[in-house]
């Protein structure tokens, strides 16, 4: 099972790497590039001639006995052919006839801008596709029709989308970050509002304005979506479209209205360059006011930014440019790619755009990815999956080649970095189909706050910046900086949310609002912000609202419902949701007057924030896969080391079905244990030792001598190279049932640091299986003495505390043997001492205990028995008594100290050394017998409270060890 997933996981991954591979990767130098001027006739009547710059790319297998199909590539506002050069080389690399141009206005090329207008860029378009259908290496269909698809971002997506709905010879159309309706995109009202009442995009507007009078600056493209041409810089008069010299023209006649690059088209018809200025050879000229503009555009613009609003001629003029009203005649299959991070025209634009086609029985796809015009092209993730979308679908309905495409939906959110290069990593999805921007389901979220008064400042000034166009990104970071201004701004906030939430479509709220002049135009924004205060504003996207017929007293207003922006963002749990609602944005024109508006949420002092939801499957990349690849190679390891260990345990309990009866009663016998590892080191050699019950044994030897080898193997964790090993009379091997009778604490305590003392103990008792009752909790934290500590977190704890847990930790359930490594390390004196009365009392009832500890001292006072352990090697062992063994020395308690040594020194050979506090004496008794001291003391009058050998431990264990105490640590 393992491997065949394995295998499964390789295929999948060679079959995108390759599908990725085919679709994107062009062969080096596979293509020719050609330039030309090709004049093409296009006006109302069709007979108007202008200049069209354009590079024609073609394949070097293509000719009159091996056809191939043609893509016309369009760039963006203010770009020029060389803008989408890298996508025109992919495309003829993948072998695609591709002709691109510099559209009419812009560059080299003659003309003035109509925006996209159906009798000039649209007709222009149209001719060029005469021109390809003429090449003798083009495929057709028909006399005159080429095979053809048409692929644009921005200013070029409208242009194939209108394009198509006027040409049927279109087979195909791939537009991208384009617009439905431009009224609405530069004049939006979120409240449903008609644009000839909306609220101006200045800044995208000016920014519109001045590409197209100042000269190259493109806005909008193929693979580098929203990614200007510098500005200032003409690419169409330096030549080498494809980055190459040109070409050499075809053998034959060339196509008809095609002739060599002219170093300037001729100027336009009664234009005079303003005076002072250099204008580029394509722009000479110009008109001083309007630029390259068509004089009825550029007043449409004048008059719309010189008042903010719209009037029914400009959107009369704005909606002639767009696809919106001609949506039911495009028969050629779309797939649409949008931007989230997309201010000029948002996802809203191409959602109107896929169901207007669509309902026609049109194939539609749509495709939303992280950049935008303001995002860029996204993370390469986003990049290879448009560019497989791209070319599966021109793949099948241009070229003849592959399956029909699904219509499923694919989005994508930005997930982190890589940690690599820092670059922004995108997750993305898929659906079976597009949801539209309502989602398949909706989460309502409460916003709450009182009504606020906010105030519109004169003239517009100072304003928020929500975001700036084109900045790819560095809207993110004005939050704080020139975000919401105090006084021109309310905010309502949420709860924190109790799960996270996958926003993908436009959320939805209602608020109300009054005004004393009746009218308001208001900003209403929804952030995500975290724990710590942070804000985000989901890529600076903003609902402008132009309100009219308001009360002057909130509790007279009726509640409005806003749509916002759509987007896609995760909104973690514990997160909030801020609803922002202002009065003036650096992006918008507003009213010039001040005024002071009161708003509040729809319902009263409460709202509902929609938010739609789409459940989608994650898009396996090149990255996930090898993920998966690593994870079924690691699951394969792990299933391996499982079955070892299982084959393992299984024969150690062949071997281990019954119970040795000598032992049956004995809580742990050790018999002929060795240890030696694989680099031929022997930690144990030859341990054999006994714990019966009722004992406290000490575990002791220098450091290296095999004690905690020893425990290791003890507790199952290591396996012995020889010997056994029996608890009870069962023979211990890891894993063994008999396990669950002993409580350790070996190589120090381990806890969850953010559960409390307690919740660990619970927490380890409850993975043992057996029930609360048999825990015996009270004495386990009587034990660790810990008082109210208890109930805190483990990361507060010291060490000491954190040994006392795990002492009471190996005591719960009070299991019958209790075996314990250094368990007074970390414990200041007074627990020490507890810690004596603990283990001694432990040892009653049936119960033994085995200590490893260096604390000679602790072990004489605490242990009943000790095993010394030295070079891997039992030395001695039995009662400590014994070990101890006939001291040379006593220790007496006297009445007079001073009055004792003067009788003591009179016996030959015996000296004396008085103690600290002056109470005792130490008597070298040299061979003599205690009791004749002790009878010379009593004769002479003087009392003796006590007698004890003055040998310790300590001297016993030094005596049998030597310097071999001096080891380098255990192994």
């Amino acid at each position: 099972m393992t491997r065949r997933r394995v295998v499964t996981g390789s295929v999948l991954l060679a079959l995108l790497v390759g599908a990725v591979v085919w679709a994107v990767w062009p062969e080096s130098k596979a293509y020719t590039a050609e330039e030309r001027m090709i004049t093409v006739r296009s006006g109302p009547g069709g007979d108007e001639p202008v200049d069209l710059d354009t590079t024609f790319y073609l394949p070097k297998e293509a000719g009159p006995g091996r056809k191939v199909p043609a893509v016309l590539l369009a760039h963006g506002f203010g770009g020029t052919k060389r803008t989408v050069r890298t996508d025109a080389e992919d495309l003829a690399g993948i072998g695609y006839a591709v002709l691109t141009f510099t559209a009419r206005g812009f560059g080299r090329s003659g003309g003035q801008i109509h925006l996209d207008h159906p009798d000039y860029e649209v007709r222009d378009a149209q001719r060029l596709l005469d021109w390809l259908a003429a090449r003798p290496e083009i495929r057709t269909d028909a006399a005159g029709d080429p095979r053809v698809g048409v692929v644009g971002g921005s200013y070029g997506g409208g242009l194939a989308l209108l394009l198509a709905a006027q040409d049927k010879r279109v087979d195909a159309i791939v537009p991208m970050i384009t617009w439905n309706d431009l009224a609405r995109a530069f004049l939006p009202e979120s409240t449903g509002g008609q644009p000839v009442n909306g609220v101006l995009k200045k800044g995208w507007a000016g920014l519109f304005f001045g590409s197209g009078s100042a000269g190259p600056g493109g806005i909008g493209g193929f693979g580098n979506l929203g990614t200007p041409e510098p500005p200032g810089v003409d690419p169409g008069a330096a030549g080498g479209g494809a980055g190459a010299p040109p070409s050499p023209a075809p053998t034959g006649s060339p196509a008809p209205g095609v002739r060599p690059p002219s170093p300037a088209p001729p100027a336009s018809p009664g234009a005079t360059a303003p005076p002072g200025r250099v204008v580029p050879p394509g722009n000479r000229g110009v008109d001083p006011q309007c630029g390259r503009f068509a004089r009825e555009v550029c007043e449409a613009y004048l008059q719309i930014g010189a008042t903010g609003r719209g009037t029914e001629e400009a959107v009369a003029l704005l909606r002639r440019s767009s696809p919106a009203g001609v949506l039911d005649r495009i028969k050629a299959p779309t797939l649409l790619i949008q931007g989230a991070a997309d201010t000029l025209f948002p996802l809203a634009e191409a959602d109107a755009n896929a169901r207007g086609i669509a309902a026609n029985g049109t194939p539609v796809r749509v495709a939303w990815f992280t950049g935008g015009h303001d995002g860029g092209s996204g993370p390469d993730s986003d990049r290879d999956r448009l560019k497989y979308l791209t070319a599966q679908w021109l793949g099948h309905y241009v070229k003849g080649e592959g399956p029909e495409p699904d219509r499923s939906f694919t989005w994508s959110r930005i997930a982190g970095f890589n940690a690599l290069d820092r670059g922004l990593v995108a997750t993305g999805y898929s659906t079976a189909d597009y949801p539209g921007l309502a989602g398949r389901a909706t989460q309502g979220v409460i916003v709450g706050g009182q009504p606020q008064s906010i105030a519109n400042p004169p003239a517009g000034n100072p304003a928020a910046i929500s975001s700036l166009p084109m900045a790819q990104g560095l809207s993110s970071l004005l939050d704080g900086i020139a975000g919401d201004l105090a006084g021109q701004h309310a905010r309502f906030d949420s709860q924190p949310l109790d799960r996270p939430v996958d926003v993908v479509g436009a959320p939805t709220v209602t608020i109300r609002a009054a005004s004393p002049t009746g009218e308001a135009v208001l900003f209403v924004k929804l952030y995500d912000v975290d724990p710590q205060g942070g804000s985000t504003l989901s890529s600076g996207l903003i609902a402008p609202v132009r309100l009219t017929g308001l009360p002057t007293d909130i509790a007279q207003a009726r509640p409005i419902t806003v749509t916002l922006p759509a987007i896609v963002q995760r909104v973690e749990a514990g997160n909030r949701l801020r609803v922002v609602v202002a009065t003036a944005d650096q992006g918008f024109a507003t009213p010039s007057e001040p005024a002071v508006y009161t708003v509040g949420l729809g319902d009263g002092n409460t709202a509902t924030v929609a938010l739609p939801t789409v459940p989608g499957d994650p898009i396996a990349t090149p990255g996930v896969l090898w993920r998966w690849v690593l994870f079924g190679l690691l699951v394969a390891i792990a299933v391996g080391l499982a079955l070892v260990l299982l084959v393992v345990r299984r024969r150690h309990r062949r071997t281990d079905t019954s119970v040795t009866p000598e032992y049956a009663d004995t809580p742990l016998v050790v018999r002929n244990l060795r240890k030696e590892y694989a680099d031929g080191f022997v930690a144990v050699s030859h341990v054999d030792f006994t714990v019966d019950r009722g004992q406290v044994v000490g575990l002791l030897g220098p450091n290296g001598a095999g004690k905690t080898t020893t425990l290791r193997v003890l507790m199952g964790l290591t396996q012995p190279s020889a010997g056994e090993i029996y608890v009870f009379g069962r023979r211990l091997v890891p894993g063994s049932p008999v396990l669950s009778r002993i409580g350790a604490l070996v190589e120090g305590p381990g806890f969850l640091p953010h559960l409390s003392g307690l919740e660990n103990l619970r927490s380890y008792w409850r993975a043992t299986g057996r029930s609360l009752e048999d825990a015996h909790f009270e004495e386990a934290l009587e034990i660790a003495g810990l008082g109210e500590s208890v109930h805190r977190k483990i990361k507060t704890y010291s060490h000491g505390m954190k040994q006392r847990l795990a002492i009471a930790q190996a005591m719960l359930g009070l299991p019958e043997l209790l075996v314990l490594d250094e368990p007074t390390d970390g414990l200041d004196p007074p627990q020490i001492a507890e810690m004596r009365r603990v283990l001694k009392r432990y040892a009653t009832g049936g119960r033994a205990v085995l200590v490893s500890s260096h604390l000679l001292a602790e072990v004489e006072q605490t242990c009943t028995h000790a095993v010394v352990v030295n070079k891997g090697a039992i030395v001695a062992s039995g009662p400590v008594a014994e070990l101890v063994g006939e001291s040379p020395s006593v220790h007496l308690d006297v009445s007079d100290v001073e009055a004792a040594q003067r009788v003591l020194e009179r016996l030959a050979g015996v000296r004396t050394t008085a103690t600290e506090g002056g109470t005792g004496l130490v008597v070298d008794i040299d061979g003599r017998q205690r009791s004749e001291v002790v009878a010379e003391l009593v004769h002479a009058g003087i009392a003796v409270d006590r007698v004890m050998p003055r040998r310790r431990l300590e001297d016993a264990f030094l005596a049998l060890v030597g310097e071999s105490s001096r080891g380098s640590g255990d192994r």
